[in-house]
């Protein structure tokens, strides 16, 4: 393993989490002359082959401890041991080792030299040899078997070297099997600078045990409800995460555990899906290996119970995120109705991931709490009950450091309990893009399987692959086939593991996250929201689906390194859902005069959604002298502002009315802040103003009538006077 200083009062080099995040820094491209590689294979025999790494660097660093220089590096270098064949030494072998000196200081290193001592007695138990190699002890007395001279190393750089011990040498002659303390050390300034690991001797014979090597297809961490086409693009082109994961499983006897939401995001894009994705998920469907789905978007079921859910959230339609025009029309014609209508597919067929087993829940490592546990215990999937995943540390006896075999029963609850210990060096040596270094973690992890195989007395062992993106698929396809290729092991599917007879176990207190347990409570109380706000759609699988999509990939494990990252993504993703909720209201209306005894109040309505909406406007005055129509249906067109007449009838008086306005669904859920309307009543003036009209009128009528009278009287009086002048003559 990687190495720190035993030498009290001298400078040490990180605990082992830190060294791996140093080291993901100083990684380059390691060109081993060709010469010493052959001699290590020639002298190691098959078996310490080592499969080329034909991976480059990783798009995701994780930050290092201590934070690197602006040029990063580190300040510190970071010494390696890493057996070749991953330590294992059967009779007739010999021993091949590397050792590395990585330079994360801003000097150049003076050469030094390295010597191999390895152990005569066996490490006695896996918690012994957890100790050596973490460096909290100085472990038994070790032998000087081999040396090798490191030369200086640049700023930056990395130098590696090989020692291998002959077949025929006595160190190795007679050892019994098990699994023995070795060491690599040399002098520095600071003291004498050792890295740890061991070498194992395989039993002969004997009765194998099966192993289980669970492995997650999983995809980036994304706030998207699905991923876009061009994300599947990338994922499954030749260079892809996803093709990588496909290429490290195919072949092997993995379990897979596939997320669904990978799947449903290349089938909801229909015949616009890229090739590349088609092709994948068609290789996908094909594999051999057993399998089960994770939750979609690989969501925390942790979180999701530890916020009050009683089992987890699943996805709901995902049509939304389908187009008519990428899925051929079935003809449904009859003489009246001769229409091509697309045919969709299902949310069963879209999350399908070819021949799983139903029910089997994976929570984060480290969170399942008795709480959790016992919850999925309760939970029955297509009429079988469930099956959870959890650590070795998770149960009591793991947690002290027992080996746990691989299928348990904790009260109801169905488990598989993977071995904590060789899980997390195999997930070690799957992020490990350098093969030189890769050795230090696969040693590790066949030492502990090799305690875990001679101490779970014939019962099967379980291992993982943890989460992980951007995994090369030599690394991954390396972890896996150490484990399932391991001496005394055995591969076993999925159904050979469950269909064993568990042993009882009891699950160990484990600490909650709560801000994730608090984003999660916050995040389903928002889902609840929207769902009653989407009762105004015709289709409200337009909103609900997508909403659910999205929550499950916000609490998915792919975010845990990023925690930062992850609480913007919440943040945003609140934020648009309170837009959502706001996006359909009434229009702040302007005070109202009303001066007739019945008229319409025009209220105004918006909508900001792309679909149309029914609703309901209730309107309520404060005042009995107007009578308002209560309930008004409305159609508010999508995207637009939509009039809405309100019909009111004035009784008798004067006054100022309000009248509350609120918009409710059809079942009645309130839609948008409610709004009042100041309504100034003046009904009787259309009394007083016909009466004035009416005396108006009357007096223009009168007042007619006298003047054509008079006009009439005026003409009469000349031709009476004229008439009686032709009478006198």
């Amino acid at each position: 393993m990687t190495d720190t200083s035993l030498t009290p009062g001298k400078t040490v080099s990180p605990p082992r989490a830190g060294r791996r995040r140093i080291r993901a820094r100083l990684r380059r491209a390691i060109a081993i002359p060709a010469l010493l590689v052959t001699a290590l294979l020639v002298v190691a025999g098959p078996a310490a082959a080592v499969p080329p790494d034909g991976a480059g660097p990783s798009t995701s660093v994780p930050t290092p401890t201590p934070t690197p220089t602006a040029d990063g590096l580190t300040g510190e270098t970071i010494f390696t041991l890493s057996p070749i064949a991953n330590g294992t030494v059967r009779a007739g072998e010999g021993l091949a080792v590397s050792v590395s000196l990585q330079n994360g200081t801003d000097a150049a290193t003076e050469p030094i030299v390295v010597t191999l001592s390895l152990g005569s007695t066996a490490l006695p138990d896996r918690a012994t040899l957890s100790e050596w190699l973490d460096g909290k002890t100085g472990g038994p007395t070790l032998t000087p078997v081999g040396s090798v001279t490191i030369p200086a190393v640049a700023s930056g750089a990395e130098e590696t070297g090989g020692i291998v011990i002959a077949p025929n040498d006595p160190v190795l002659a007679s050892r019994a099997s098990g699994v023995y303390p070795l060491s690599a050390s040399y002098e520095s300034g600071a003291g004498v600078v050792t890295s740890a690991s061991v070498m194992i001797v395989p039993p002969e014979g004997g009765t194998e045990v099966g192993i289980g090597v669970v492995v997650p297809i999983t995809a980036d961490a994304t706030a998207e409800g699905l991923l876009t086409a061009a994300e599947l693009a990338e994922l499954t082109g030749p260079a892809g995460s996803l093709t990588d994961q496909l290429d490290a499983v195919e072949g092997t006897a993995a379990i897979i555990g596939v997320d669904p939401a990978i799947p449903a995001a290349i089938r909801v894009l229909g015949t616009a899906a890229p090739a590349s994705a088609t092709e994948w998920l068609a290789r996908l469907e094909a594999l051999a290996n057993s399998r089960f789905a994770l939750q979609f978007g690989d969501a925390d079921t942790a979180v999701q119970l530890e916020a009050g859910l009683t089992r987890p959230l699943g996805p709901q339609s995902l049509q939304a995120y389908m187009e008519p025009e990428n899925f051929a029309p079935v003809t449904n014609a009859t003489p009246s109705n001769p229409t091509d209508e697309p045919v969709y597919p299902t949310l069963q067929e879209l999350t399908d991931i070819g021949g799983a087993r139903a029910g089997v829940y994976w929570p984060g490592t480290g969170t399942a709490t008795p709480h959790v546990v016992s919850t999925l215990g309760d939970v029955t999937v297509e009429g079988r009950q469930s099956l959870t995943l959890v650590p070795s540390t998770s149960t009591r006896a793991g947690e002290a450091g027992s080996t746990v075999p691989g299928r348990a029963v904790a009260g109801d609850a169905d488990l598989l309990v993977y071995d904590a210990d060789v899980s997390r060096e195999l997930h070690d040596a799957s992020i490990e893009e350098v093969t030189t270094l890769r050795g230090a973690p696969l040693t590790a992890a066949a030492a502990f399987l090799a305690f875990a195989v001679a101490e779970t007395g014939g019962e099967p062992v379980v291992v993982t692959l943890d989460r992980g993106q951007d995994r090369s698929r030599v690394a991954l396809r390396t972890a896996i086939t150490s484990a399932s290729q391991a001496p005394g092991a055995t591969p076993l599917t999925l159904g050979g593991v469950s269909a064993r007879i568990p042993a009882p176990v009891e699950i160990a207190d484990a600490p909650s996250d709560e801000t994730r347990v608090s984003a999660a409570s916050l995040l389903i109380a928002d889902e609840a929201e929207l769902s009653r706000f989407a009762t105004i759609l015709d289709d409200v699988s337009q909103l609900t689906g997508p909403e659910r999509a999205e929550l499950l990939q916000l609490l998915g494990l792919a975010w845990l390194p990023e925690p930062g990252a992850w609480q913007t993504a919440v943040d945003l993703h609140r934020t648009a859902t309170a837009t959502t909720l706001d996006s359909v209201g009434i229009v702040p209306p302007s005070p109202i005069n009303l001066f007739s005894a019945g008229a319409p109040i025009p209220i105004w309505v918006r909508n900001d959604l792309p679909y149309p909406v029914d609703i309901v406007l209730f309107a309520t005055p404060d005042d009995l002298r107007l009578d308002v129509t209560r309930a008004n249906e409305v159609t508010a067109g999508a995207q637009s502002n939509t009039r809405v007449q309100v019909p009111v009838q004035a009784r008798v008086g004067n006054g100022e009315v309000t009248v509350q306005l609120q918009l409710r669904s059809r079942t009645l859920e309130p839609i948008g802040a409610a709004q009042v309307v100041d309504v100034n009543v003046r009904a009787d003036w259309e009394g007083v103003g016909i009466v004035v009209l009416s005396v108006l009128v009357g007096g223009f009528l009168l007042l007619g009538v006298v003047r054509t009278v008079l006009r009439l009287r005026a003409g009469r009086t000349p031709r009476a006077a004229a008439d009686s002048e032709k009478d006198a003559e």
